[in-house]
C-alpha cells in the first residue's frame, strides 16, 4: 500500500512514520509540510492512502482534500488535526474524507484504520 503523509509539523510527520513502519507492506511514498505540494503528489504519485492535515502552508488539507477529489474518489483519505469540532468533522467528510480523527485523543486510531486496510487487500 502506498501512503502520502502530509502536515507542517515535522514531529507528526515523524510520529506518523515511526506508527506505519510496522506495518511491512506499506511503502511512504511522500512526506510533505503544505498543501500546493501536497496536492502536486496525490496526482503525480496516486497514492492507496493519504494522511492529511487540515492546517497547512499554501492550500489547506480542506481545499487539498475537495480539489482531489474532483479528480480522483479513489484514493483513501484521512484528515489528522487538531481542529476537531463537529464542524470540521462535518465539513471534512462531505468533502469526501473517508475518516477524520483528533491528533490529541485519537492519534493511535490511524494505525488501527491502516490496519485495516492493509487486512482487504
Amino acid at each position: 500500500m502506498k501512503v502520502l503523509l502530509a502536515d507542517d509539523s515535522e514531529l507528526i510527520l515523524e510520529r506518523l512514520k515511526e506508527m506505519l513502519s510496522s506495518y511491512k507492506m506499506i511503502d511512504i511514498v511522500g512526506s510533505l509540510k503544505n498543501g500546493t505540494d501536497t496536492l502536486d503528489a496525490l496526482r503525480t504519485l496516486k497514492p492507496d492512502l493519504a494522511i492529511v492535515d487540515i492546517k497547512m502552508p499554501g492550500l489547506s488539507g480542506l481545499e487539498v482534500l475537495q480539489r482531489i477529489r474532483k479528480e480522483d474518489k479513489t484514493i483513501k483519505i484521512i484528515i489528522l488535526t487538531f481542529y476537531s469540532s463537529d464542524y470540521y468533522r462535518s465539513i471534512a467528510l462531505k468533502a469526501g474524507a473517508d475518516y477524520f480523527f483528533n491528533k490529541v485523543d485519537e492519534f493511535q486510531e490511524v494505525a488501527l484504520v491502516v490496519a485495516g486496510m492493509l487486512l482487504k487487500e
